[in-house]
């Protein structure tokens, strides 16, 4: 018998297009697996069983069947976007338990390529910090379970990580989907402003919060991105390659910076990390792209500025929220943020850095840099700890992934290597604007180059695929 748990999402949407299994034992064996597995991992805050078999039957029955890009592909979405008969909790106790009436819009486009939502995933409150725990649960990363699966998209990375879905859908203001898929070794993709639908809390903080793919290949990344930027149509079905209108590049020679400098000052990174992103440019270089070494110029007040957007944006999602049903760290932090929403509103910031960095980014295409610069926190109960102490945790973990929410720019992060500890390392890579097909191949590269294990060794169906 075919086990489709630990398959890709393109292995199974081919499989169902051609009615070599239905979307029923498909989404019956994912479930399955979540029974199995979640009591460990921590990745659901809630599961639609029920519903999710319902559906499935439904997508089957579809008379678009053989065209549909992700045709009974489970997925997981974060909890802090709508899913119809769900309610959307955010990861915290302060908001209403109350069923959604309508899909979110990359939801409803899921939906419509056939996919079938298996549950919501948990995240810290508010989708503040970058560790997963909370009044819901505790996402562990599956590689190591004594350790988060980062934040705050730490559920839906979990899940897939654990070979509970092939994909989830998770989303980025200042690296949430890039710091979980960084530490349980999968393709975390940040789209640039404006090419997901965004609708994230109230305003998207400021802009700088993107919907994007969790995945463990590139294949699926790319394939789930363009369900998601709706570019899909007119693709050939089944393809096996590029299978939406991002298309894959060919082998296009260029131009790469490798930069393992922190773009905070004070805040270091680990050699593990360091080494990673230099051996991935190696890499690339060997290829036959133009790889140098170079620091793009991070000014001194980057550090405030990601403060104060981190801050601002938690202060107006938290707004109408009953303060007494909010941890202490996220009273402390909207509080905080208060202050800086008239001023970060203008973006007048965000356009300076932009500017800054536009003449290093006509040099050099794409940035290659560690992902984090250590190794996520302890799986613990952050969400009771001070929020200083919070802060300083998260900052030091992962400082390289803020500045390019600032600038709305895409950023990818892609597994690389293993460390000491046994789990996935990981690099990022940073285009300009409209550069995502680029930033893919690049990784499609470093995939073919450096192949990585699928899914942590945990047991079950799909083990260690």
């Amino acid at each position: 018998m075919t086990s489709w748990a630990g398959r890709t999402a393109a292995e199974i949407a081919a499989a169902v297009r051609e009615k070599r299994v239905t979307p029923r034992e498909v989404v019956a064996e994912h479930l399955a697996r979540i029974e199995l597995l979640d009591a460990r991992v921590g990745a659901f805050r809630t599961l639609r069983a029920t519903a999710a078999l319902a559906e499935a039957d439904e997508v089957a029955a579809r008379a678009d069947l053989a065209e549909l890009p992700l045709a009974g592909v489970p997925v997981a979405v974060k909890d802090n976007l709508a899913v119809r008969g769900e309610s959307t909790r955010n990861g915290t106790a302060a908001s209403p338990d109350t069923p959604a009436d309508e899909d979110h819009a990359t939801v409803a486009r899921l939906r419509a390529a056939g996919a079938v939502v298996v549950g919501l995933t948990n995240c810290p409150e508010l989708c503040v910090f970058g560790t997963t725990e909370g009044v819901h649960g505790t996402a562990r990363n599956p590689w190591d379970t004594t350790r988060t699966a980062g934040g705050s998209s730490g559920g839906s990375a979990a899940a897939v990580a654990a070979g509970m879905v092939p994909i989830a859908l998770g989303n980025d203001g200042m690296g949430s989907l890039r710091i979980p898929a960084a530490n349980c070794g999968l393709i975390g993709l940040k789209p640039g402003h404006g090419v997901v639908p965004a609708g994230i809390g109230h305003g998207d903080w400021f802009g700088m919060s993107e919907n994007g793919p969790l995945a463990t290949t590139v294949e699926d990344a790319r394939l789930m991105f363009s369900v998601l930027a709706g570019t899909e149509a007119g693709a050939e079905a089944g393809s096996g390659g590029a299978t939406d209108g991002v298309r894959a590049e060919g082998p296009v020679t260029r131009t790469v910076a490798v930069s393992v400098r922190s773009p905070l000052v004070g805040v270091t990174v680990s050699r593990p990390y360091a080494d990673a992103a230099r051996e991935a440019g190696e890499l690339l270089a060997g290829a036959g792209h133009r790889v140098r070494r170079a620091d793009p110029p991070y000014p001194v007040w980057l550090g405030t500025t990601s403060l104060a957007h981190w801050t601002a944006g938690t202060a107006v999602d938290a707004e109408g929220l009953d303060p007494r049903r909010l941890a202490r760290r996220t009273r402390v932090h909207a509080a905080l943020g208060r202050r800086f929403v008239g001023s970060v509103r203008g973006g007048v910031r965000r356009e300076q850095l932009r500017e800054r960095f536009e003449p290093f980014f006509a040099e050099h295409e794409v940035l290659l840099t560690p992902a984090l610069a250590r190794r996520g926190p302890a799986a613990a109960e952050w969400h009771r700890r001070g929020w200083l102490r919070n802060v300083l945790v998260n900052t030091n973990y992962s400082p390289l992934t803020p500045p390019w929410n600032l600038t709305g720019w895409p950023a990818m992060a892609v597994p690389f290597g293993t460390l000491a500890s046994g789990v996935p390392g990981a690099v990022q890579l940073v285009g300009r604007p409209g550069s995502e097909a680029v930033l893919l191949a690049l990784a499609g590269q470093l995939e073919e180059l450096r192949p990585w294990t699928r899914t942590a060794p945990l047991g079950g169906s799909g083990e260690g695929l």
